[in-house]
């Protein structure tokens, strides 16, 4: 909307598309391999190890480094391009006696040398870990309380819900998990995800994206953990480096990007409701402007006022979340009150939307009221500003429900009798060392979801940091630095 970065307004840009890989080593037609009958003792399927199967990977030939007709070896995992004579795969199945393959994007499995393909039941659970599929009815309890008992096992039988897994911290990029996981947890987005069926020319990015999301939601995981590697080596080709795995970043900034990247992959335009990111997230605001007047007679430590008898300048702006403003700590404490930390109200800070106050900067005022909500509310509390010499981080702790938060006196009269109360879904807290001074290096980031719906005991709440997934008790959610929230508004008041 401006500099002052108030809200987030996504732009438009073009995409280029990825160019398409063609299976330029597999001239050999299946059905030249078709021996009159193969025995069981052919098939090698004894050889295959499901507990060193990674999926998660980039899927690019461990020799050649190509992404192009990539093989999975089923007996030590590793990947190679091809299965012809002159192949690294038909090399590996030589040199190294193993013989059980399967292509990384058809999931046909073949025994090499000999180049014929196997089709064996017993290999179905092997394609699925590859790329999990979804349906309608499969997917249509996953927000409801009767998820919550459907517990799954990995190969050593350790329980976990699909879901709420955790995401491994390869280097740096546990700011990028916490997105990742807020993300998949929106229903319509999830759902729209697990849905897919990407074989045409969509994005890499977004290929990847609903690859992850299925493999987080897939209920038959062989291990009870995912990585996002493949995912996040693509979201550093596609950001140009600016996020990074082995680098600390923003979770707001990543999310800024991503969301508006998402959006133009799927051909989102500037139009309302043009991609599923926009029906879910975009809503709208009215921002009024007037220049700031200094009176003579005004004091020293008055403050301006919004004067509606003057010229000021109306607009209404699109965004996909919002800043939220927090207000600053106080500068001095005694000793008796140095440790504690400063809290205020979730309805203390949205005042800004209020309509009513009024915000100076750059010798501006500019008073903000919501014209539209949308389904799925971003909040962004911004808790870091800089300054000339360090950045400053913001410690004050927000106290909010987790049910029922009314937004009815921050927005224009809702059309429909449309519900203003909305219910928190997702939420993500900074920690690190105590102070004022944002510390990088020693920051963790830490994301709650959560399970289930409706309150009460039908509803759980899951704490994951990286690979830690812990039930966690509704009360110790407001402890943390909230930096980011995801709240769903109600179908209906209630």
């Amino acid at each position: 909307m401006n500099s002052n970065g108030d809200t987030e307004i996504p732009d438009v840009k073009h995409v280029s598309e990825p160019v398409s890989s063609t299976d330029v080593y597999d001239i050999e037609d299946d059905s030249v391999y078709q021996p009159e009958e193969i025995r069981a003792s052919d098939l090698y399927l004894d050889t295959i190890s499901r507990t060193i199967l990674d999926f998660d990977f980039e899927k690019v030939c461990s020799v050649s480094l190509s992404n192009i007709n990539i093989y999975g070896c089923l007996v030590c995992g590793k990947y190679f391009q091809g299965r012809g004579r002159s192949s690294y795969a038909y090399a590996h199945s030589i040199h190294e006696d193993h013989h059980v393959f399967i292509n990384l994007e058809t999931t046909k499995v073949y025994v090499l040398p000999d180049g014929y393909p196997v089709s064996d039941p017993s290999l179905e659970d092997i394609s699925y870990v590859l790329t999990p599929t979804f349906t309608q009815n499969s997917i249509a309890n996953l927000s409801s309380p009767s998820h919550l008992s459907r517990l799954s096992y990995d190969l050593n039988h350790k329980p976990y819900l699909s879901g709420y897994v955790g995401l491994n911290n390869i280097k740096r990029n546990d700011h990028m998990n916490v997105i990742i996981h807020a993300l998949v947890h929106v229903p319509p987005l999830r759902d729209y995800l697990l849905l897919s069926n990407f074989r045409g020319k969509e994005s890499e990015l977004l290929k990847r994206f609903a690859g992850l999301s299925k493999k987080i939601w897939n209920p038959r995981l062989f291990k009870s953990q995912v990585s996002p590697h493949e995912f996040l080596q693509e979201v550093n080709r596609a950001s140009a480096g600016k996020f990074r795995l082995e680098e600390q970043g923003d979770p707001v900034d990543f999310l800024g990007w991503l969301l508006n990247r998402l959006h133009k992959d799927l051909g989102g335009s500037k139009k309302k409701d043009s991609s599923i990111i926009f029906h879910t997230f975009q809503g709208e605001v009215r921002v009024e402007t007037q220049q700031v007047l200094v009176r003579p007679d005004s004091g020293e430590n008055e403050k301006p006022k919004f004067d509606i008898d003057r010229d000021s300048r109306t607009s209404v702006s699109p965004f996909l979340f919002l800043a939220v403003d927090l207000p600053p700590p106080p500068l001095f404490q005694d000793s008796v009150e140095k440790n504690i930390i400063p809290q205020v109200s979730i309805h203390s800070v949205l005042s800004k939307y209020d309509g009513k106050t009024a915000q100076e900067s750059a010798g501006h005022l500019r008073r903000y009221k919501c014209q539209q909500l949308p389904p799925y509310l971003i909040l962004h509390f911004k808790r870091f500003t800089k300054n000339a010499f360090v950045e400053e981080k913001n410690p004050t702790i927000i106290n909010f429900p987790l049910r029922g938060l009314d937004l009815k006196e921050y927005v224009d009269a809702p059309p429909d009798n449309r519900s203003t109360l909305y219910d928190l879904i997702a939420n993500v807290t900074h920690e690190s060392v105590a102070g004022t001074t944002r510390d990088k290096e020693n920051t963790v980031w830490k994301a709650h979801l959560r399970a289930g719906g409706g309150g009460g005991d039908n509803e759980k709440w899951f704490m994951i940091q990286d690979l830690i997934v812990e039930e966690t008790r509704k009360e110790m959610i407001f402890l943390g630095e909230t930096i980011l929230q995801i709240w769903e508004r109600r179908k209906d008041a209630q």
